[in-house]
Protein backbone atom coordinates (compact mmCIF):
# COMPACT_ATOMS: atom_id res chain seq x y z
CA UNK A 1 0.00 0.00 0.00
CA UNK A 2 1.38 3.41 -0.93
CA UNK A 3 1.68 6.39 1.39
CA UNK A 4 -1.13 8.08 -0.52
CA UNK A 5 -3.45 5.15 0.04
CA UNK A 6 -2.47 5.05 3.69
CA UNK A 7 -3.37 8.70 4.03
CA UNK A 8 -6.73 8.01 2.45
CA UNK A 9 -7.35 5.14 4.81
CA UNK A 10 -6.60 7.32 7.79
CA UNK A 11 -8.86 10.06 6.52
CA UNK A 12 -11.68 7.54 6.28
CA UNK A 13 -10.82 6.19 9.72
CA UNK A 14 -10.83 9.69 11.19
CA UNK A 15 -14.28 10.42 9.81
CA UNK A 16 -15.51 7.07 11.08
CA UNK A 17 -14.47 8.03 14.60
CA UNK A 18 -17.40 10.44 14.70
CA UNK A 19 -19.61 7.45 15.33
CA UNK A 20 -17.46 4.62 16.71
CA UNK A 21 -19.10 1.28 17.35
CA UNK A 22 -16.18 -0.79 18.52
CA UNK A 23 -16.49 -1.00 22.25
CA UNK A 24 -15.55 -4.44 23.58
CA UNK A 25 -17.64 -6.34 26.09
CA UNK A 26 -19.89 -3.30 26.56
CA UNK A 27 -17.00 -1.31 28.03
CA UNK A 28 -16.10 2.08 26.58
CA UNK A 29 -12.60 3.23 25.81
CA UNK A 30 -11.91 6.90 26.30
CA UNK A 31 -9.03 9.17 25.39
CA UNK A 32 -5.53 7.69 25.45
CA UNK A 33 -2.19 9.45 25.00
CA UNK A 34 0.70 7.34 23.75
CA UNK A 35 4.39 8.27 23.53
CA UNK A 36 5.77 7.95 20.02
CA UNK A 37 9.40 7.39 20.95
CA UNK A 38 12.11 8.70 18.66
CA UNK A 39 13.51 5.31 17.66
CA UNK A 40 12.01 3.23 14.91
CA UNK A 41 10.72 0.11 16.68
CA UNK A 42 8.98 2.13 19.38
CA UNK A 43 7.59 4.61 16.87
CA UNK A 44 5.98 1.85 14.84
CA UNK A 45 4.65 0.23 18.02
CA UNK A 46 2.96 3.49 18.97
CA UNK A 47 1.18 3.62 15.61
CA UNK A 48 0.17 -0.04 15.83
CA UNK A 49 -1.37 0.65 19.23
CA UNK A 50 -3.10 3.79 17.97
CA UNK A 51 -4.68 1.97 15.03
CA UNK A 52 -5.80 -1.04 17.11
CA UNK A 53 -7.23 1.09 19.90
CA UNK A 54 -9.07 3.39 17.50
CA UNK A 55 -10.28 0.85 14.96
CA UNK A 56 -10.75 -2.13 17.25
CA UNK A 57 -11.95 -0.52 20.48
CA UNK A 58 -13.21 2.96 19.61
CA UNK A 59 -10.62 4.82 21.68
CA UNK A 60 -9.56 8.38 20.95
CA UNK A 61 -5.78 8.20 20.70
CA UNK A 62 -3.28 11.03 20.62
CA UNK A 63 0.40 10.39 19.94
CA UNK A 64 2.92 12.67 21.62
CA UNK A 65 6.64 12.95 20.96
CA UNK A 66 8.68 10.80 23.32
CA UNK A 67 12.16 9.76 24.40
CA UNK A 68 13.22 7.50 27.24
CA UNK A 69 14.01 9.90 30.07
CA UNK A 70 11.63 12.78 29.16
CA UNK A 71 8.71 10.36 28.74
CA UNK A 72 9.47 8.45 31.92
CA UNK A 73 9.86 11.67 33.91
CA UNK A 74 6.63 13.11 32.55
CA UNK A 75 4.66 9.92 33.26
CA UNK A 76 6.18 9.65 36.73
CA UNK A 77 5.70 13.28 37.77
CA UNK A 78 2.67 14.48 35.76
CA UNK A 79 0.85 11.29 34.83
CA UNK A 80 1.18 12.01 31.08
CA UNK A 81 1.32 10.46 28.57
CA UNK A 82 -0.75 7.44 29.55
CA UNK A 83 1.38 4.86 27.75
CA UNK A 84 5.03 4.24 26.92
CA UNK A 85 4.69 1.31 24.49
CA UNK A 86 8.37 0.36 24.40
CA UNK A 87 10.39 1.37 27.47
CA UNK A 88 13.88 -0.13 27.84
CA UNK A 89 13.87 -0.87 31.54
CA UNK A 90 17.61 -0.79 32.20
CA UNK A 91 17.72 2.91 31.34
CA UNK A 92 15.30 3.79 34.16
CA UNK A 93 15.52 0.72 36.37
CA UNK A 94 15.81 2.25 39.84
CA UNK A 95 13.38 5.19 39.47
CA UNK A 96 10.89 2.91 37.67
CA UNK A 97 10.98 0.40 40.52
CA UNK A 98 10.32 3.27 42.94
CA UNK A 99 7.43 4.60 40.83
CA UNK A 100 5.85 1.14 40.65
CA UNK A 101 6.30 0.57 44.40
CA UNK A 102 4.74 3.95 45.17
CA UNK A 103 1.77 3.35 42.84
CA UNK A 104 2.40 5.92 40.12
CA UNK A 105 3.30 3.61 37.22
CA UNK A 106 2.39 0.06 36.19
CA UNK A 107 4.62 -2.28 34.21
CA UNK A 108 2.46 -4.27 31.80
CA UNK A 109 3.49 -6.73 29.08
CA UNK A 110 6.96 -7.40 27.74
CA UNK A 111 6.41 -5.98 24.26
CA UNK A 112 9.55 -7.62 22.81
CA UNK A 113 9.06 -11.30 23.55
CA UNK A 114 12.76 -12.03 23.14
CA UNK A 115 13.91 -8.74 24.65
CA UNK A 116 16.44 -6.28 23.34
CA UNK A 117 19.39 -8.30 22.01
CA UNK A 118 23.03 -7.22 21.73
CA UNK A 119 26.08 -9.16 20.62
CA UNK A 120 28.84 -9.73 18.10
CA UNK A 121 27.60 -10.93 14.72
CA UNK A 122 28.85 -12.38 11.43
CA UNK A 123 27.01 -12.71 8.09
CA UNK A 124 25.03 -15.93 7.72
CA UNK A 125 26.93 -16.84 4.53
CA UNK A 126 30.18 -16.59 6.46
CA UNK A 127 28.85 -18.77 9.29
CA UNK A 128 27.70 -21.39 6.80
CA UNK A 129 31.08 -21.43 5.07
CA UNK A 130 32.96 -21.64 8.37
CA UNK A 131 30.96 -24.04 10.57
CA UNK A 132 33.91 -24.52 12.94
CA UNK A 133 33.51 -20.91 14.15
CA UNK A 134 30.66 -21.17 16.61
CA UNK A 135 31.68 -18.60 19.25
CA UNK A 136 33.34 -15.20 19.58
CA UNK A 137 36.39 -16.83 21.14
CA UNK A 138 36.79 -19.19 18.17
CA UNK A 139 36.44 -16.29 15.73
CA UNK A 140 39.28 -14.49 17.50
CA UNK A 141 41.59 -17.41 16.70
CA UNK A 142 41.31 -16.48 13.00
CA UNK A 143 42.21 -12.81 12.41
CA UNK A 144 43.10 -13.75 8.84
CA UNK A 145 39.42 -14.44 8.13
CA UNK A 146 38.34 -10.92 9.17
CA UNK A 147 40.87 -8.54 7.53
CA UNK A 148 40.69 -5.00 8.90
CA UNK A 149 39.87 -2.40 6.19
CA UNK A 150 42.97 -0.29 6.88
CA UNK A 151 45.40 -3.14 7.62
CA UNK A 152 44.56 -6.50 6.08
CA UNK A 153 47.42 -8.10 8.01
CA UNK A 154 45.26 -7.80 11.13
CA UNK A 155 41.69 -8.75 11.89
CA UNK A 156 38.99 -6.11 12.35
CA UNK A 157 36.11 -5.91 14.83
CA UNK A 158 33.56 -3.22 13.94
CA UNK A 159 32.41 -1.15 16.90
CA UNK A 160 29.74 1.44 17.67
CA UNK A 161 29.95 5.20 17.02
CA UNK A 162 31.78 7.31 19.60
CA UNK A 163 29.60 8.29 22.52
CA UNK A 164 27.27 5.31 22.30
CA UNK A 165 27.10 2.94 25.26
CA UNK A 166 27.80 0.02 22.94
CA UNK A 167 31.16 1.57 22.04
CA UNK A 168 32.11 1.29 25.72
CA UNK A 169 30.94 -2.31 26.07
CA UNK A 170 32.61 -3.37 22.82
CA UNK A 171 35.92 -1.79 23.82
CA UNK A 172 35.87 -3.36 27.27
CA UNK A 173 35.02 -6.79 25.87
CA UNK A 174 37.75 -6.34 23.24
CA UNK A 175 40.23 -5.91 26.11
CA UNK A 176 38.69 -8.68 28.21
CA UNK A 177 39.10 -11.09 25.30
CA UNK A 178 42.71 -9.95 24.73
CA UNK A 179 41.70 -9.50 21.11
CA UNK A 180 44.57 -7.13 20.25
CA UNK A 181 47.15 -9.75 21.19
CA UNK A 182 45.29 -12.22 19.01
CA UNK A 183 45.78 -9.98 15.98
CA UNK A 184 42.65 -7.80 15.96
CA UNK A 185 42.03 -4.06 15.86
CA UNK A 186 38.82 -2.23 16.69
CA UNK A 187 37.37 -0.63 13.54
CA UNK A 188 35.79 2.76 14.25
CA UNK A 189 32.65 3.31 12.17
CA UNK A 190 32.12 7.00 12.97
CA UNK A 191 28.34 6.97 12.89
CA UNK A 192 25.30 4.73 12.89
CA UNK A 193 25.23 5.03 9.11
CA UNK A 194 28.87 4.01 8.99
CA UNK A 195 28.24 0.92 11.08
CA UNK A 196 25.20 -0.01 9.00
CA UNK A 197 27.08 0.69 5.81
CA UNK A 198 29.96 -1.59 6.80
CA UNK A 199 27.51 -4.50 7.04
CA UNK A 200 25.83 -3.57 3.76
CA UNK A 201 29.18 -3.29 1.96
CA UNK A 202 30.33 -6.64 3.31
CA UNK A 203 27.10 -8.25 2.16
CA UNK A 204 27.30 -6.68 -1.30
CA UNK A 205 30.79 -8.10 -1.77
CA UNK A 206 30.25 -11.41 0.02
CA UNK A 207 33.05 -10.51 2.44
CA UNK A 208 33.46 -11.48 6.11
CA UNK A 209 32.39 -9.08 8.83
CA UNK A 210 32.68 -9.30 12.62
CA UNK A 211 31.34 -6.71 15.01
CA UNK A 212 28.74 -5.35 17.38
CA UNK A 213 25.07 -5.01 16.48
CA UNK A 214 21.68 -5.25 18.13
CA UNK A 215 18.01 -6.15 17.60
CA UNK A 216 15.36 -5.17 16.79
CA UNK A 217 16.71 -3.11 13.90
CA UNK A 218 16.16 -2.65 10.18
CA UNK A 219 19.65 -3.90 9.38
CA UNK A 220 18.97 -7.31 10.91
CA UNK A 221 15.76 -7.44 8.89
CA UNK A 222 17.64 -6.61 5.68
CA UNK A 223 20.67 -8.85 6.17
CA UNK A 224 20.77 -12.41 7.44
CA UNK A 225 23.23 -12.21 10.33
CA UNK A 226 24.25 -14.77 12.96
CA UNK A 227 25.06 -13.74 16.54
CA UNK A 228 28.09 -15.61 17.83
CA UNK A 229 27.72 -16.63 21.49
CA UNK A 230 30.42 -15.99 24.04
CA UNK A 231 31.84 -19.09 25.76
CA UNK A 232 30.74 -17.80 29.16
CA UNK A 233 27.36 -16.99 30.66
CA UNK A 234 26.00 -13.56 31.46
CA UNK A 235 27.44 -11.87 34.54
CA UNK A 236 24.98 -8.99 34.88
CA UNK A 237 26.66 -7.41 37.88
CA UNK A 238 30.05 -7.31 36.16
CA UNK A 239 28.42 -6.08 32.94
CA UNK A 240 26.82 -3.15 34.77
CA UNK A 241 29.72 -2.35 37.08
CA UNK A 242 32.59 -2.82 34.62
CA UNK A 243 31.77 -3.64 31.00
CA UNK A 244 29.42 -0.65 30.75
CA UNK A 245 31.93 1.72 32.41
CA UNK A 246 34.45 3.75 30.39
CA UNK A 247 37.97 2.44 30.92
CA UNK A 248 37.08 -0.29 33.41
CA UNK A 249 40.51 -1.37 34.71
CA UNK A 250 39.92 -5.13 34.80
CA UNK A 251 37.19 -6.22 32.36
CA UNK A 252 36.26 -9.90 32.29
CA UNK A 253 34.45 -11.71 29.51
CA UNK A 254 30.68 -11.91 29.86
CA UNK A 255 27.86 -12.35 27.41
CA UNK A 256 25.53 -9.40 26.87
CA UNK A 257 22.44 -9.51 29.10
CA UNK A 258 19.13 -9.44 27.27
CA UNK A 259 17.46 -6.06 27.79
CA UNK A 260 13.98 -6.04 29.32
CA UNK A 261 11.59 -3.98 27.19
CA UNK A 262 8.12 -3.42 28.63
CA UNK A 263 4.99 -1.40 28.05
CA UNK A 264 4.48 0.96 30.97
CA UNK A 265 1.27 2.84 31.82
CA UNK A 266 0.26 5.31 34.49
CA UNK A 267 -1.72 4.17 37.50
CA UNK A 268 -4.60 6.39 36.41
CA UNK A 269 -4.67 4.68 33.02
CA UNK A 270 -4.65 1.24 34.65
CA UNK A 271 -7.56 2.16 36.91
CA UNK A 272 -9.74 4.00 34.43
CA UNK A 273 -9.28 2.30 31.07
CA UNK A 274 -9.52 -1.52 31.34
CA UNK A 275 -10.29 -1.83 27.62
CA UNK A 276 -7.00 -0.29 26.49
CA UNK A 277 -5.02 -1.88 29.31
CA UNK A 278 -6.47 -5.29 28.48
CA UNK A 279 -5.18 -4.96 24.90
CA UNK A 280 -1.76 -3.67 26.01
CA UNK A 281 -1.36 -6.58 28.42
CA UNK A 282 -1.79 -9.03 25.53
CA UNK A 283 0.07 -7.28 22.71
CA UNK A 284 3.68 -8.46 22.11
CA UNK A 285 5.89 -9.31 19.13
CA UNK A 286 9.25 -10.91 18.45
CA UNK A 287 12.43 -9.35 17.10
CA UNK A 288 12.12 -11.22 13.78
CA UNK A 289 8.77 -9.52 13.17
CA UNK A 290 10.04 -6.08 14.17
CA UNK A 291 13.25 -6.51 12.14
CA UNK A 292 11.15 -7.26 9.04
CA UNK A 293 8.92 -4.22 9.61
CA UNK A 294 11.87 -1.90 10.11
CA UNK A 295 13.65 -3.29 7.04
CA UNK A 296 10.58 -2.57 4.92
CA UNK A 297 10.33 0.89 6.46
CA UNK A 298 13.96 1.68 5.67
CA UNK A 299 13.86 0.28 2.14
CA UNK A 300 10.73 2.32 1.37
CA UNK A 301 11.69 5.41 3.38
CA UNK A 302 8.31 5.04 5.01
CA UNK A 303 6.85 6.70 8.07
CA UNK A 304 6.01 4.94 11.32
CA UNK A 305 2.36 5.14 10.29
CA UNK A 306 3.01 3.49 6.93
CA UNK A 307 5.09 0.76 8.57
CA UNK A 308 2.25 0.03 11.00
CA UNK A 309 -0.23 -0.39 8.16
CA UNK A 310 2.25 -2.65 6.33
CA UNK A 311 2.47 -4.76 9.49
CA UNK A 312 -1.32 -5.14 9.58
CA UNK A 313 -1.33 -6.23 5.95
CA UNK A 314 1.51 -8.72 6.24
CA UNK A 315 1.37 -10.17 9.76
CA UNK A 316 -2.32 -10.92 10.45
CA UNK A 317 -1.35 -14.02 12.42
CA UNK A 318 0.60 -11.83 14.87
CA UNK A 319 -1.84 -8.99 15.56
CA UNK A 320 -4.89 -11.16 15.09
CA UNK A 321 -3.84 -13.24 18.09
CA UNK A 322 -3.97 -10.15 20.31
CA UNK A 323 -7.64 -9.40 19.69
CA UNK A 324 -11.12 -10.75 20.19
CA UNK A 325 -13.05 -11.78 17.09
CA UNK A 326 -15.04 -8.53 17.08
CA UNK A 327 -11.99 -6.30 17.49
CA UNK A 328 -10.04 -8.24 14.86
CA UNK A 329 -12.89 -7.87 12.37
CA UNK A 330 -13.04 -4.13 13.03
CA UNK A 331 -9.31 -3.72 12.41
CA UNK A 332 -9.48 -5.88 9.28
CA UNK A 333 -12.18 -3.63 7.88
CA UNK A 334 -9.83 -0.64 8.16
CA UNK A 335 -6.93 -2.23 6.29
Amino acid sequence: MTKLVYASVLAIAASAMAAPAFAQDNQECGRVTIAEMNWASAGVAAWVDKIVLEEGFGCQVELVTGDTMPTFTSMNERGQPDVAPELWINAVKDPLEAAVAEGRLITLSEILTDGGVEGWWVPAYFAEANPEITSVEQALQHPDLFPAPENAARGGIYTCPAGWACQITTENLFRALDAEAQGFDLVETGSAAGLDGSIGNAYARGEPWLGYYWAPTAVLGMYDMVMLPFEVDVDEQHFVECISVVGCPDPQVTAYPVAEVFTVVTQQMAENNPVAVGYLETRAWGNDTVNAILAWQMENQATNEDAAWWFFENFPEVWGAWLSDDARTSVESAI
